[in-house]
């Protein structure tokens, strides 16, 4: 009796230690958490107000640099880890290119919006900013501005966009390496024939793929975001054809250099590095309509 009265006290003492030990725990978890997260947006926001030569965003910058170091690299060691690991060689490569194109398009979206947001707006000097305001002009296959105005702007730099942009670089890569190697196998270049296969590999990527990539990517794009089945249909409605007009103005021409004269593995790298431009686009119009 005597033991079993001073086992109880014991345990629940115990128990209440325990549980008390625990809450202390997960309180200065979720507090050093919460320090954690508000130091890092105060240091991210404090990078985002940064400006070199009162124009170009440092972070943006800062992001560009370490994407162009991790290409350096690639580049140094292509064959070597092409030879080891070509599908995993490419998805790597096409998640960083498609990288380098979002910052870009990130990028010129932030040197307008700093422009626009000075006093006085656009100056006559400001030869950058006067350019990449002319792009929403000179676009004539979409009814909307390409850098939206600066009430709809999206934060200084978005990392989750960035990500997203990656990802699907990373996922499509298989699929268009084995697009290309498809396209090599049916229609292969040889020393006597070579520019009427490389055409016709041309017309197959330009009427089947190009088509399939574009539906692909705006809805992927959209789900990504946390768009449902008509935020898709809207996407589409609205950016397709014009986006699509604008690959046949760009892409046929890129793609018979590419059939005709890059051996395979260097022809998702190459479409890739020209895609630069064209997927900094894709991310510009993907963003205007938000």
């Amino acid at each position: 009796m005597f033991f079993s009265t001073l086992f109880f006290p014991l345990s629940h003492r115990l128990s209440f230690f325990i549980l008390s030990s625990y809450s202390i725990c997960c309180r200065d978890t979720l507090l050093f958490n919460m320090t954690w997260e508000l130091s890092q947006r105060r240091f991210i926001r404090s990078i985002n107000s940064k400006y070199i030569y009162g124009r170009i965003p440092l972070l943006h910058t800062i992001v560009f640099l370490i994407e162009m170091a991790f290409i350096a690299r690639l580049t140094a060691r292509f064959n070597s880890y092409y030879d080891e690991r070509p599908l995993m060689t490419m998805m790597v490569t096409n998640a960083i290119l498609g990288g380098v194109a979002d910052t870009v398009a990130q990028s010129i979206t932030a040197i307008r919006e700093r422009a626009i947001r000075q006093p006085g707006g656009l100056k006559k000097n400001d030869g950058v900013a006067i350019e990449i305001h002319e792009l929403d002009r000179k676009n004539p296959f979409y009814e909307r501005d390409l850098i939206p105005d600066s009430v709809g702007l999206p934060p200084p730099f978005d990392f989750e966009r960035l990500t997203r942009f990656m990802a699907y670089g990373f996922c499509m890569a298989p699929v268009q390496f084995k697009w290309f190697r498809f396209l090599g196998r049916i229609f292969p270049v040889t020393k006597t024939s070579a520019f009427v296969p490389a055409m016709k590999r041309v017309a197959f990527d330009q009427l089947i793929f190009a088509p399939f990539g574009l539906a692909v990517f705006y809805t992927t794009m959209t789900i990504a975001e946390g768009g449902g089945r008509r935020a898709v249909s809207n996407k589409l409605r609205d950016m397709y054809i014009p986006t699509l007009k604008a690959n046949y103005v760009v892409w046929p021409a890129v793609q018979i250099v590419n059939f005709r004269l890059m051996p395979v593995q260097f022809q998702l790298p190459f479409v890739s590095t020209i895609g630069i431009a064209w997927t900094a686009y894709l991310s510009l119009t993907n963003s205007a309509s938000e």
